[in-house]
């Protein structure tokens, strides 16, 4: 949920935008529409909207072909991570079953367990179906030759329903799991489950009003440091330790930054189309790490030991004025059982670099795959349908705020449990969101190269004296 990514550029497209009467603060608020139009092949790249509807991996399955109980009696394996997706998914198993025959044996692991887990069981055969990282980490499965691609079920008429509706996941929603990179013919491995956008949370209590740019907010966050430190109280909180871990939210917001210029997979706005070209001196990137630096350092002391977790955890108790993060956060700040801000807390989408530029961000997912090594592949695609649908995508998205299809933000299912704010500046970001994932194996001491830079940043490097170092540092990480 919080881990690492990156993702394949997508075609342009306007997202339609729909009112929607929800519970919580404030009246109606827009979403995409869940009518995409025809898009072209799922492998094309130009423009960066995620929103772009996929395009169907086939002509559409018939319905006489489909039988959900083609499988009854088979008995699958489901290797999870303990994640709020699979406490939604877990409440609809009998169900699933009750539907198809097909019984769920589910195996759940905390995060801190389950990549090792993971690991493990695809080499094995211990799994039919599990909770795929869509990111470096599937790409180098991939790459070893232990997922199955997905393509084919997805082309076949007697394997997938015919209303299924593949194309209402956002074409940028694919490109972590759709390999091989850049390749007109790649396929799909990896079913979008859920996903996070980086956007700006804010404490109602201690901002006046949403920054119009990126250096308002750094101005407004070291106002309130200044104002409120004696208190305990930080203008911002941010991830701040030196970590491969840090990527997303850091990619996020330098993406903010670089804007809609043109950064083809497999290398995002790091490399300038070749791993012996990284850009870190590029204004926009150098100018992305310099905001985050910028930010970090309005935080508290302890700045730069904070992790998400922490950083979340601050937020949550009302010691920060602002935190850019992972989308997914912002259901529990609305719970008061576990937060002491519910109520007080504001969404929006990145603050632009400068007045009249556009806000643009990044995003990450997990998903669900099928290792090759599976025993019941079949009856593994007919679950992993069946949990990604239309209709269980918007119930099980409630659990965690980050439903991937399209339609689920016209669906009341999904919307009336959410923040109307909320809802509404995640749909926006997703308009404007870039993959975080760089497709390259080993990535993590690149990943360091990058989180260098912009710690020096924050502790007062000259930005372009530390983006100088910082690109030769990731030229030679990168290229040993």
């Amino acid at each position: 949920m919080y881990k690492r990514s990156s993702r394949l550029l997508v075609l342009a497209a306007t997202v339609a935008l729909v009112a929607t009467a929800c519970a919580g603060q404030g009246g109606a608020t827009t979403a995409p529409s869940a009518a995409p139009s025809a898009a072209p092949s799922v492998a094309a790249s130009a423009a960066p909207s995620a929103a772009a509807p996929s395009a169907a991996a086939s002509a559409a399955p018939s319905a006489a072909a489909f039988d959900w109980k083609k499988y009854a009696g088979t008995e699958i394996t489901f290797l999870a991570n303990q994640h709020p997706w699979t406490d939604g998914a877990t409440k609809l198993i009998d169900q699933f079953t009750a539907e198809t025959g097909i019984k769920v044996n589910l195996q759940p692991f905390s995060e801190d367990l389950y990549f090792d887990k993971m690991e493990q069981t695809i080499r094995s055969g211990g799994a039919d179906v599990y909770f795929l990282p869509m990111d470096s980490t599937a790409y180098s499965q991939y790459n070893a030759d232990l997922i199955e691609p997905l393509t084919p079920y997805l082309q076949d008429p007697t394997k997938t329903s015919p209303d299924y509706d593949f194309a209402d996941f956002p074409e940028g929603f694919l490109g972590g799991a759709l390999y091989p990179p850049g390749d007109p013919a790649a396929q799909v491995y990896g079913i979008p489950i859920s996903f996070e956008t980086y956007i700006l949370f804010y404490n109602k209590d201690l901002v006046k009003s949403v920054p119009a740019t990126f250096p308002d907010l750094i101005a407004d966050a070291q106002r309130i440091t200044a104002e409120k430190g004696g208190e305990g109280i930080s203008g911002s909180v941010m991830r701040g330790i030196r970590s491969d871990t840090i990527m997303d939210t850091l990619s996020g917001v330098v993406w903010n930054s670089f804007g809609a210029a043109d950064a083809p997979t497999p290398y995002g706005m790091w490399f300038d189309g070749a791993w012996d070209k990284p850009r870190l001196t590029d204004a926009g990137v150098c100018g992305g790490l310099a905001n985050y630096g910028k930010l970090l350092a309005a935080g508290p002391p302890n700045k730069y030991a904070i992790d998400w977790p922490d950083a979340n955890t601050l937020f949550s108790q009302g010691k920060a004025g602002y935190f850019i993060d992972a989308s997914l956060f912002g259901p529990s700040y609305e719970d008061p059982n576990v937060s002491q801000v519910a109520g007080k807390v504001g969404y929006a989408v990145l603050p632009p670099p400068a007045a009249g530029a556009e806000s643009f961000t990044g995003h990450w997912l997990w998903g669900l795959g099928i290792p090759k090594s599976a025993a019941n592949k079949d009856a593994a695609w007919y679950f992993v349908q069946w949990m990604t649908d239309k209709a269980h995508t918007a119930e099980i998205g409630k659990s965690t705020g980050g439903a991937p299809r399209l339609s689920s933000y016209s669906d009341p299912v999904y919307t009336s449990a959410l923040n109307p704010e909320y809802i509404d500046t995640v749909s926006k970001a997703m308009a404007t969101s870039r993959t975080t994932v760089v497709l390259k194996d080993g990535w993590k001491d690149g990943a360091l190269a990058i989180a260098d830079t912009e710690l020096a940043i924050a502790q007062g490097t000259d930005p372009t004296a530390a983006c100088a170092a910082g690109n030769e540092a990731l030229k030679k990480a990168v290229n040993p």
